[in-house]
């Protein structure tokens, strides 16, 4: 384990640089992945947010960009404040540790709750919202089982098997992962959960902006938080095709540790985990089982490098605004004549492609190659991949 989460150590947004973080993941297209890359290539949120315009327009986009307002994202902070809950930014004290690790983690999230539960090894725990009496039997048991060996638990707040996680760890540790804004629970039969986990030894987070009402679509970007937070995902009875299994691919897209219930071959709730276990997932009867496997990867990961580290000290300008960058302070690599940025974009196809695959095809600087692609990005007209993979939309 280590250090608190709120240590004074670490590198923290000033508010103009918070405005603008939020500002930027906010604007339209701006997805985690082109707010990293933005951070990059410009230097801060402040100098992309000015960019955002021009880099569609260069993209081929045919209409303006909504860029998140000032008076928008105020508000926003207003109504978090008012809920008594924060925005933390990716690499700040808070963070949750283990989701720095993957290309796809939000660079701001809204959490309300203690976040030094995030510095607990973490396990998540999904499984069936139609869970059966001896399913959310064993997750109790599971779960007391883990908090007591010092796990905390992480969960999506859903009916069934989340749900008994979640109140079986209400006293040693657990996070509530949402799928709409952090004012926003879901399901309502869940509300005594939402309002006890914040009060007692949990914490609950969002990515998304608050007062936003959760969508299908939305449930599966939630559950990319639940893997990332996680060491290591058990699956405790899913159906195929569930979004428990969803949670499984991303868990080992990742690279956590999968662990799975095997149940009966005649509960339809148990053909996903029975799936698993056949594909390689760890078999889990008891909590020894994790606690096992997880060990040996507590310290590593916490104390690793994250993936796209980004630069929280970046100064303010003289008048408490990010600077413009002009020409001058761009890298002359970055500077594409239209041959050269057609050559980008004939490159692309509707086949997910590596961008060091486009930089050794085109023979261009790789700055050259990501401004393109960012610009493509915020036009709508390309779609990204697993891996750092993008593909070309149809027109």
């Amino acid at each position: 384990m280590t250090g608190s989460a709120d240590s004074p150590k670490g590198i923290r947004l000033s508010d103009r640089q918070r405005l603008n973080w939020l500002r930027l993941i906010r604007s339209e297209n701006v997805g985690p992945v082109t707010f990293r890359d933005l951070i990059s290539h410009f230097g801060s949120a402040g100098d992309a947010l000015q960019m955002l315009p021009e880099l569609m327009r260069r993209g081929g986009g045919n209409r303006p960009i909504r860029v998140a307002s000032i008076e928008d994202a105020e508000r926003e902070m207003e109504l978090i404040d008012k809920i008594g809950g924060r925005f933390i930014g990716m690499g700040e004290p808070g963070y949750p540790p283990y989701l720095r690790h993957h290309e796809t983690s939000p660079p701001l999230v809204a959490i309300k709750g203690d976040a030094n539960l995030f510095n607990i090894p973490p396990v998540a725990i999904v499984g069936a919202r139609n869970s059966s009496l001896a399913g959310s039997r064993f997750t109790h048991r599971l779960v007391r089982e883990l908090g007591a060996a010092g796990y905390a638990i992480v969960s999506g707040l859903a009916r069934g098997i989340d749900a008994a996680a979640h109140e079986a760890s209400l006293d040693t540790g657990t996070i509530a992962v949402l799928a709409g804004g952090l004012d926003k629970p879901y399901p309502p039969e869940n509300m005594h959960l939402y309002n006890a986990i914040p009060e007692k030894n949990g914490v609950l987070i969002s990515e998304m902006p608050m007062g936003w009402e959760p969508r299908a679509r939305d449930f599966p970007r939630r559950n990319r938080i639940i893997a990332g937070i996680s060491l290591g995902l058990v699956v405790i009875e899913a159906a195929d095709r569930s979004g428990s299994l969803i949670s499984a691919r991303l868990a080992g897209e990742m690279g956590r540790l999968l662990f799975a219930v095997p149940g009966s071959p005649l509960d339809p709730r148990s053909a996903g985990t029975n799936r698993l276990l056949k594909n390689g997932a760890i078999l889990v009867t008891e909590a020894n089982d994790i606690v096992e496997a997880l060990t040996p990867l507590i310290g590593p990961m916490i104390g690793g490098a994250s993936v796209g580290e980004l630069p929280l000290n970046m100064p303010d300008g003289p008048d408490g605004r990010d600077n413009m960058l002009d020409e001058a302070t761009v890298s002359p690599m970055t500077l594409l004549s239209d041959p050269e940025r057609d050559r980008i974009i004939d490159a692309l196809s509707p086949v997910p492609t590596e961008p060091d695959a486009l930089i050794r095809h085109t023979g261009l600087h790789p700055s050259q190659v990501f401004l393109v692609l960012l610009e493509l990005d915020l036009a709508g007209r390309i779609a990204r991949h697993s891996g750092g993979a993008v593909s070309l939309l149809p027109v």
